[in-house]
Parts: C-alpha cells; sequence; structure tokens
C-alpha cells in the first residue's frame, strides 16, 4: 500500500475536508482528491461519503483511519526518541494526571522544573479518564492507582490518604468536631459519588454519610472541595498531600482517615530513553522526597 496515499488519507479523515487537508500537506485540493481517488480505486472500495459540507468516513473509511491513526502514533514515537538522543531536554512532553492532583500539587511545582529546562514545552492533560500511554494519547501518566495497561514502566511515587480537614476560623464558630457523630452537626464537603475518584476515597465519604449528615456539598474534583473548605463552608474529604501547601487546613478526627491510596508514575516502554520524559521523573521524584520530608519536620515536636 502507498505510504504517501496513506498519509494524504489520514489527513483528509482527520479535517474532514480535501481543502483544509490540502491546506496543512500544501498540496492543491484537486492533488488531494487525486490522491484519494487513486487510494479507493486501489482498496476497490469507498472511503468517503462526499457532502456538500465535508467529507465523512465509510465503515470502510473508519478501518482504515483507526490503522493510519494507529501508525501516525508509533510514527510520533519514533520521532521522539530520535529527537530524544540529543543532549538537550526539549519539545513537548504530553502529561496526564487526575484534576485535583495536578491542580493542587503537581502545576504549583512546575516552575522549579521550567527553570532547570526552560526550552520544555508540557502539555498538562487534566482529567479522571485513563488514557492510552501505548498509543501516546500522553507520554507520562501521574495516577491514584496501578496502571494496567500493557508495556508500560511503573514508579510508585507514594502513598495518599482521604483526611477530615477544616479552616480554624470554621472550627472557631461552629459545633464541636471530636467524635465522628458529631459530624451530623456539619457540612461535608467531597466528592460527588457519581464522579471518578479512588474507592478508598468514595468508602470513606459513604461512612461518614452513614452518621447522618444533614448538610453537604459534592464537588465534581478534589480542587473544587479544597475552595469550598478554605472558604469555610464546612469540614472537606481531602487527600493529605495538600497540608503542606495549604498550611491553613486543621486536620479533624485523625482517627478518621481512609485506607493508603498508591501514586504511580507510568510511561511506555519505547520511551525508557526519553530524556524529556527522564527529566520530568527526576522532578518529580524529588519533589515527593522534598514533600515528605517537610511533612515529616511538621509532625516532629519542637
Amino acid at each position: 500500500m502507498d505510504w504517501d496515499k496513506l498519509r494524504i488519507f489520514h489527513a483528509v479523515a482527520d479535517a474532514g475536508s480535501l481543502t483544509h487537508a490540502g491546506e496543512t500537506l500544501h498540496l492543491s485540493q484537486s492533488a488531494v482528491s487525486r490522491q484519494i481517488r487513486s487510494l479507493e480505486e486501489s482498496l476497490n472500495t469507498t472511503l468517503f461519503h462526499r457532502h456538500a459540507r465535508g467529507l465523512i468516513l465509510t465503515e470502510q473509511g473508519e478501518l482504515l483511519f483507526d490503522a493510519t491513526r494507529a501508525m501516525n502514533k508509533r510514527l510520533e514515537a519514533a520521532a521522539a526518541r530520535i529527537r530524544d538522543s540529543e543532549e538537550e531536554v526539549f519539545g513537548e512532553l504530553k502529561v496526564t494526571t487526575t484534576t485535583g492532583f495536578g491542580t493542587m500539587w503537581l502545576a504549583p511545582r512546575l516552575p522549579k522544573l521550567y527553570e532547570k529546562y526552560p526550552e520544555l514545552k508540557i502539555d498538562l492533560m487534566l482529567e479522571e479518564r485513563v488514557l492510552d500511554l501505548p498509543m501516546r494519547e500522553a507520554d507520562v501518566a501521574i495516577r491514584m492507582k496501578e496502571p494496567s495497561q500493557a508495556d508500560l514502566i511503573r514508579k510508585r511515587l507514594m502513598n495518599i490518604r482521604m483526611r477530615l480537614y477544616a479552616t480554624q476560623d470554621y472550627l472557631d464558630t461552629h459545633a464541636p468536631l471530636t467524635t465522628v457523630e458529631e459530624i451530623s452537626a456539619h457540612r461535608l464537603i467531597c466528592q460527588s459519588p457519581n464522579s471518578a475518584q479512588v474507592s478508598a476515597g468514595a468508602s470513606l465519604v459513604q461512612h461518614l454519610l452513614g452518621y447522618d449528615v444533614l448538610s453537604t456539598l459534592t464537588v465534581n474534583n478534589y480542587f473544587g472541595a479544597l475552595q469550598a473548605v478554605l472558604a469555610n463552608l464546612g469540614v472537606g474529604v481531602l487527600p493529605d498531600y495538600l497540608t503542606e501547601d495549604f498550611p491553613q487546613l486543621v486536620r479533624v478526627m485523625p482517627e478518621i482517615e481512609s485506607g493508603e491510596v498508591p501514586v504511580f508514575l507510568a510511561y511506555p516502554e519505547e520511551l525508557r530513553q526519553s530524556k524529556r520524559v527522564s527529566a520530568f521523573r527526576d522532578f518529580v521524584q524529588e519533589e515527593i522526597f522534598n514533600h515528605r520530608r517537610k511533612i515529616r519536620d511538621n509532625e516532629t515536636p519542637s
């Protein structure tokens, strides 16, 4: 099969237009059209339905587009490895993690990484959906469970727990909170039961709701829950990695916490030699080491 025709087909399928694909490929619309017709003839099938508003893939076209998309991902991976043979750390690095961890822990620390590698271009994708690393939807993932995808290098970074926090201002102006039964007199701030979250956190919330909590505020990520707690709206179920960066949080009922939640960093086996990936991995590990040390120092009696 002609690689050049496949490249043109992929651009047309991605753009949904001969004109837009031609602009991307620096070819005339007629040249693109000829190549598509030639490919259809060689395969003895129709790849696109032609409409006035653009092109729509046929069933056969969808099958071919799936194949060219996978090929394109592999080519991007190969190109990344070639670029990473240089001594400098530069170029794009696609990093995915959860909204809470990305906004509240990772993003505030990125200035240190950029200071060391100013030519690095990080595409930070914050979502609960697990992206496909082998298919290069992202280069590196930080997730709250061990990745199950094959052909990944995994590194366990740390363990976290969900705990209860409030501000001192809130505690000073509301009913006492020394036993779990007293949670019923407070507003509980937590993730929505139907939102993607770690099972340990969901289990803790269900346990607390069993104490006849009269008022709740549910949010679909921990960043929103944190903001509500800082605004003195109630008692929040939050990850313990926040305590270093938000000293105004006061832990309440220390005996109440979730089970351990492992945090993993993962990347495709084929990026083992990537200098960008190595630089990011080493940066995250160093920051977690510093984070743990600060927590220990704060917990040690003076």
